[in-house]
Formats: structure tokens, sequence, C-alpha cells
């Protein structure tokens, strides 16, 4: 277990041992999801998205989850943007 502490920005350091263990390079992007009270990092690697090969069964694919999920994440950032602008 790590402690790391946040900047001003909050931003965070993921410490090296981690990103080597997931294979966390410059540009990988980072899902972030808060539940309850636990934030939860998911990098989006190759390993990860073929971990997600047949979850589906026949009804959906990784593409289609993957398209949603992003355009959820924009909803929800326009959304707090607006509330900026405001």
């Amino acid at each position: 277990m790590y402690t790391i502490t946040a900047t001003e920005k909050g931003q965070i350091v993921i410490p090296a041992e981690i990103r080597k263990k997931m294979k966390i390079k410059k540009g990988t992007k980072i899902h972030v999801d808060l539940q309850g009270g636990t934030i939860t990092l998911r990098p989006e690697t190759t390993e990860y998205l073929q971990s997600l090969v047949g979850i589906f069964g026949k009804g959906g694919n990784v593409t289609d989850f993957l398209l949603e999920e992003r355009a959820a994440e924009k909803r929800e950032s326009e959304e707090r943007f607006k509330k900026w602008e405001k």
C-alpha cells in the first residue's frame, strides 16, 4: 500500500512500481471511477481491453461499450463546465 499526496490542482503520482506492473506509460489513458467512498483507477492498456473480450456474450461488443462509456464521460464533463459558466 502506498500513501501519495495530491497537489493543489488535484494531481497525483502513481508510484513507479505500480506503473511498471500495470504497463502504464506516457499517454496511457486512465479511467477514474467513484463508487461509494472508493476511487478506482483503471489503465486503458491492451491487456485491459483484451480482458473485456467476451464479457458481453452475443449481445454486444467491446467497441460499443467503450464508445458508450466515453460518451457518458463527455456528457458529465459538459455538465460540469455548464455549472462553471453560470
